[in-house]
Parts: structure tokens; C-alpha cells; sequence
């Protein structure tokens, strides 16, 4: 299965496959969404629910809305999906995938609350490798990482060497 993606939240203990690759993957910059990730948009893969497997670990879930619903990790609080419980499709978010890159955006969708300064990224500068300016820091961070590692591992949480 060429197509298969696997990912899950920061801490491992939610994971999960698909197995289907995504359509019209979006940018949302609904108002919702913005709280809902904690930044200026979200990127959301819609699949069906059937392609969706959880693989470790079970979601939790806020009503965002009467109708909406997102899942998250009860453990550290990643988010993870958006779906409307009564819909057949179920939208992972991107950021959770283990490989984002194999899921460009598509479209964009709640422009009406587009953050003004969306249009100038691009502008920002961006060549800088993570704390540059401070290898010290940039060392007790990797050496002390208790984030999940972008694959499956056999238990959870993972062996720190």
C-alpha cells in the first residue's frame, strides 16, 4: 500500500494509519480552527472514516459546535481531528502526520477570518536552523526530547537511551 500515512500526537500515545490518501486537503482560517490548533490556521486532510485506524491509544473529543467535533490526545493535548460525528469523512489534522509533505494544501477555506499578515509569509525571513543563536539551548532540548518519533514504535512510551 503505497498510499498509507501513519501519525500521531507529540507524546505517541495516540497513533494512527490511513488508508487512503487524503482529498482536497485544506487551509482553514476559520476563527474556530485558529483556537482550536493555537495559530493562524489549521490544515486538515479530509479522508473517510472507514480509511481511519487507530493504532494506539483512543481520542478525546470537544464539541466545538453542535454539530463539530475535535479530537485530541487526552495525554498531551496534541490535536489531532476535526470531524462532524454524523458525516461519513473525518479530517486529520496535518501537522500530526508523520510525513507532512506527502499532504499539500489544495484550497483554503474560512478567508473571512484570515489573519492579515497571511499574505506576506512568504516575505518573512526563514533561513535560520533552530536556535542558531544558541547551540546550548538547541542541546538540552534535543538531549532531553520527550517528543514521539515520526514512525511507529512497538511501545509507548518509547525507550530513552
Amino acid at each position: 500500500m503505497g498510499y498509507r500515512f501513519t501519525g500521531g500526537c507529540q507524546c505517541g500515545a495516540v497513533r494512527y494509519a490511513l488508508d487512503q490518501p487524503p482529498q482536497n486537503v485544506h487551509v482553514c482560517h476559520c476563527r474556530m480552527c485558529q483556537k482550536a490548533v493555537g495559530g493562524p490556521f489549521a490544515v486538515i486532510c479530509p479522508i473517510p472514516k472507514s480509511a481511519f485506524h487507530l493504532t494506539r491509544g483512543t481520542l478525546s473529543y470537544f464539541m466545538s459546535s453542535d454539530v463539530g467535533r475535535r479530537g485530541f490526545c487526552s495525554a498531551c493535548g496534541t490535536p489531532i481531528s476535526f470531524d462532524y460525528p454524523e458525516d461519513g469523512e473525518f479530517g486529520v489534522l496535518v501537522g500530526t502526520l508523520d510525513e507532512p509533505d506527502r499532504a499539500p494544501p489544495q484550497n483554503q477555506y474560512g478567508n473571512e477570518s484570515r489573519v492579515s499578515w497571511y499574505a506576506d509569509l512568504t516575505k518573512v525571513p526563514g533561513d535560520r536552523p533552530t536556535y542558531a543563536d544558541n547551540p546550548d539551548m538547541l542541546h538540552r532540548i534535543s538531549s532531553t526530547n520527550h517528543q514521539h518519533p515520526d514512525h511507529d514504535t512497538d511501545v509507548w512510551p518509547p525507550h530513552r537511551v
